[in-house]
């Protein structure tokens, strides 16, 4: 097989889960901005994500956020997907809406209210059962706002305990993804503050427990694929939450402020094997003033690019000028793979995929935008905290 075919044939293999999440509407902190045609229930959410998958191939599954996507019946909505050429992918719980988790969930100095967060998240393992998905997504909102407002180690021993009684529910197939992020809505302590806290309690628990990097949930400068990397290395890295920012953790469309950085990643994944692993790569994204399912579409195109040049990279070249000290040859070789236009290699891709080489213009053509604007009328849009 030629390098070209090679390329092609990892490319053609890729998946990239969407989140039932960014079709419903949102906002800022400030202001929810509803939109026209928006889903009014997680089936039209899936409706919707199938549009996805149909104009790019590379779409199958969709993440799950628990109540955000209560249904009465699961194993009907993986029906449902199903039907669509769709797979339920990760649950995502929720343990930061509710009045009773001020203080935290799982580390909250109340024992009641832990035992409500823990349950919670017992019950998202339930929905997996259901549903047939295999990765549980945490991320804690936990942590404190002053200084002697709780005991940090105490904090600490409380979400070991709540992740050993979760990780125990788990299935064979079944993981546990713990996320981190550095700052917010805790100002002063964060519980899951960085990829060290969560990679040492996934260490701890054991081989389901794995680390989900966010790439909004760094300070600014933080080498991320150096974490990709030493994750990869030591068979912890579970799955991405793709996004991007230019402050905090925006939640933009992957890529859009820096995709020399989703380059970078994706050259870490590829060389760490983690393209043909057991990695997640899932979008977490909110589109707050732009059109949802282009802005997803276009999502799934960016993470598709940062990965056509990350396995254009001559390593072969790339490993020489490293043995020899090559400094500047060494970034060169990096440099090129970035600077290749790989839009005509992933029109090629689309085409030998049955596919329409142009994404974007194929929804725009296909008229669905007109049709769920036409068609979802009433009822209640879904969105944040709906």
């Amino acid at each position: 097989m030629t390098e070209r075919a090679a390329v092609k044939a990892a490319l053609k293999t890729q998946a990239v889960e969407t989140p039932s999440w960014a079709y419903g509407n949102s906002g800022t902190r400030f202001k929810v901005f509803a939109q026209q045609g928006v889903p009014r229930d997680p089936r039209e959410k899936l409706d919707d994500a199938a549009k996805v998958h149909e104009f790019t191939g590379v779409a199958p599954t969709v993440a799950l956020h628990i109540p955000w996507d209560t249904v009465d019946d699961y194993a009907a909505l993986a029906r449902h997907a199903e039907e669509r050429g769709l797979r339920l992918g990760a649950i995502n719980s929720n343990t930061f809406q509710d009045d009773d988790y001020r203080l935290g969930s799982v580390c909250h100095p109340d024992a009641a209210v832990r035992r409500k967060a823990v349950d919670h998240l017992l019950e998202c393992v339930d929905i997996m059962d259901a549903t047939g998905s295999k990765d549980l997504k945490l991320w804690f909102a936990d942590g404190t706002n002053y200084p002697g407002q709780d005991d940090i180690r105490a904090r600490q021993d409380r979400l070991a305990e709540a992740l050993a009684e979760v990780y125990e529910r788990l299935g064979d197939d079944q993981r546990m993804l713990l996320e981190y992020k550095l700052f917010e809505p805790a100002f002063y302590t964060t519980d899951v503050p960085d990829w060290g806290t969560a990679y040492a309690h996934c260490l701890k628990l054991g081989p389901k427990a794995q680390v989900v990097v966010d790439t909004g949930h760094h300070a600014p400068g933080t080498n991320i694929e150096f974490i990709v990397a030493t994750l990869l290395r030591e068979g912890k890295l579970g799955g991405f939450d793709f996004n991007s920012r230019f402050y905090a953790d925006d939640d933009l469309m992957v890529g859009a402020a820096d995709p020399f950085q989703l380059f970078r990643i994706m050259y870490e994944v590829v060389r760490g094997g983690g393209l043909s692993g057991d990695v997640a790569f899932m979008l977490d994204q909110c589109h707050n003033v732009e059109s949802k399912i282009p802005a997803i579409v276009r999502s799934v195109m960016n993470v598709q690019e940062a990965t056509a040049k990350a396995l254009l990279v001559d390593r072969e070249a790339l490993a020489a000028a490293q043995r020899e000290g090559d400094v500047l040859g060494a970034n060169a070789v990096l440099m090129d793979a970035f600077n290749t236009d790989v839009r005509p290699l992933l029109r090629e891709v689309r085409e030998e995929m049955g596919l329409d080489p142009d994404p974007m213009g194929a929804y725009a053509r296909s008229g669905w935008a007109e049709k769920i604007v036409a068609e979802r009328v009433g009822g209640r849009q879904a969105g944040w905290g709906a």
